[in-house]
């Protein structure tokens, strides 16, 4: 289960910014998650509670955001929703697409006190 690594590394992330900017308690963190991320949100879920013990983002709700997946057609020349990496172009049909979005995770936010 890499979920658990990716809330390592995010509970890293958490730490320093704490740190930085004095902050005994973080209340709330915002992950936008791309559709073709490949990452379980309820196992990111379950990783958060473990990961997040004795941090200061122990306790802190988690708040998952989904990103949709894009792409650009070579067929129309327009970016593109997609959910499936193989589907058409919901524009014209078209089957040259390449990817340009949805693979990506990052904070996007957080609360603290």
């Amino acid at each position: 289960m890499h979920e658990m690594s990716l809330c390592e590394g995010i509970r890293e992330v958490l730490e320093a910014q704490a740190r930085a900017h004095r902050v005994n308690r973080i209340t709330r963190v915002r992950v936008e998650i791309g559709r073709f991320a490949g990452v379980e949100k309820p196992a990111l879920d379950f990783a958060w509670g473990i990961v997040m013990r004795g941090s200061p983002a122990e306790d802190a709700t988690l708040e998952m955001i989904d990103l949709p997946g894009r792409a650009m057609c070579f067929d129309c020349a327009t970016e593109v929703e997609i959910d499936d990496r193989l589907a058409p172009c919901p524009h014209c049909g078209g089957g040259k697409l390449m990817p340009t979005g949805g693979d990506e995770m990052r904070i996007k936010d957080l609360e603290a006190i």
